[in-house]
């Protein structure tokens, strides 16, 4: 560990709620519903129409461009394709399956398990093809990650983090699949060849951490390094700076420092990929909070509702005030339950109105530097809410908005409980829309 990171908060995590469980196998849902966008890019066009058969793992959608391919997660029949709500809030045009419980696998990918034959372009197609994104929550296309990386990058770091309170369903799966995450990572220094390969883990995630010492305990590529509790510990920037020393500058991204950040799921599907010839048609899920009655860790199916998780993990309390898809710093509250889970879905919140605060309305800054203290990209909240709150573009950019990664340290720690990431989201679409 070289320094750490600017700021940060130390909330609580409350990971006890889901960490001592086991990995719940969800059953297949009676129909799924397949957004055609799980990824930062174009959407995908469908590549079915409503009647068709379909299997689990059939690519469903491909589009051009900054794109990756969406499969089904069920074998059954299109029965609507049509706008459906998304976690972020709003409807997106979805392929809608009925299960027909058969499980009929497509076969159209080839596994492969002597990876070392692979060319570099063979690897990158078949994560294009498998539709890997990032699964921390980025959901940037994995292939193009990778081949950006490729002779650029001296050092590979695997995020294990998962610095959000609540969420354990990276650290269910360095737990339950430790051998597909180290074997993706093996994968993806076979791509980019990196002088050092971290793996990155905060101290909290004990049982895992003993599991990877055995496991790491005779290996000479793969170095497991174990992080002090902190948050964002788990942002790429932060990250960075924490395990090699290196500032990402303004504007720039890691592999300006010679870096490259995976996230540990993101991994797992690179070996099933490459290993097993799967496409991403599953995920580990979070269903956590003080509201929900026997929280856990689930492996959830592509397109299984939010309403069908929740009743998997007891479902909810009376006193359920909010529920949140990602965490309580940078998730998406839910106006109902029918949103599904995507490839970039890692937990399901919900939370009681003690947990989640009493809504107040807006009132004044106070100038008392708390979120500048806080601020993991050494900005300066203050000042950019009372330019955002004028309109004033040209300060905006000045004082890099734009590197604001809406982490919530900064509305964590204001007194005034300002609603300073909401600010920054509307400041930021100011920007685009004045640079259009």
């Amino acid at each position: 560990m070289k320094s750490l990171f600017f700021g940060g908060i130390h909330p609580a995590d409350r990971k006890e709620l889901s960490a001592n469980t086991e990995l719940v196998s969800m059953m297949n849902p009676k129909q799924v519903t397949i957004p055609m966008l799980q990824h930062i890019g174009n959407p995908c066009n469908p590549l079915v129409a409503v009647g068709d058969h379909v299997k689990k793992g059939q690519k469903i959608g491909d589009g051009e461009g900054l794109c990756v391919p969406v499969h089904a997660s069920v074998s059954g029949k299109v029965i609507a394709i049509e706008p459906r709500r998304h976690p972020s809030g709003r409807d997106i045009l979805s392929v809608v399956i009925e299960n027909d419980f058969q499980d009929e696998a497509d076969t159209s990918m080839t596994a492969h398990k002597d990876y070392s034959a692979l060319s570099n372009d063979e690897i990158i197609d078949i994560i294009r093809a498998a539709g890997i994104v990032g699964m921390g929550g980025a959901t940037f296309a994995t292939n193009i990650k990778a081949m950006s990386s490729m002779q650029k990058v001296d050092t590979l770091i695997a995020n294990a983090c998962e610095c959000e309170p609540y969420i354990t369903s990276d650290d269910m799966l360095l737990r339950t699949r430790t051998e597909q995450v180290l074997e993706g990572m093996r994968i993806i220094c076979q791509l980019i060849r990196p002088e050092r390969v971290v793996l990155a883990v905060e101290a909290n995630k004990k049982r895992a951490i003993e599991i990877l010492k055995k496991e790491l305990k005779d290996d000479r590529q793969i170095e497991l390094l174990v992080l002090p509790t902190r948050y964002p510990q788990g942002a790429e920037k932060q990250l960075i700076q924490t395990v090699t020393g290196r500032e990402i500058a303004p504007g720039q991204l890691p592999a300006s420092e010679a870096c490259a950040v995976f996230n540990v799921a993101t991994f797992a599907f690179t070996y099933r990929a490459v290993c097993l010839g799967q496409p991403v048609v599953e995920r580990i899920v979070t269903v956590s909070g003080e509201a929900v009655k026997n929280p856990g860790n689930f492996v959830s199916r592509i397109g299984t509702s939010f309403e069908e998780l929740v009743e998997a993990a007891g479902g909810l309390k009376e006193n359920t005030w909010k529920v949140i898809s990602g965490g309580p710093m940078m998730g998406f509250a839910q106006e109902d339950l029918s949103a599904s889970t995507i490839k970039g879905t890692s937990s399901i919140l919900c939370l009681t109105q003690e947990q989640n605060g009493e809504a107040k309305e807006e009132t004044v800054c106070i100038r008392c530097g708390a979120c500048v203290k806080v601020c993991p990209m050494n900005l300066q909240p203050l000042y950019l809410y009372a330019y955002e709150k004028k309109e004033k573009i040209e300060e905006l950019n000045r004082m890099n908005l734009m590197d604001c990664i809406e982490c919530g340290c900064c509305a964590y720690t204001c007194p005034a409980k300002l609603p300073l990431v909401e600010r920054f989201r509307n400041g930021k679409r100011l920007i685009r829309e004045a640079n259009k």
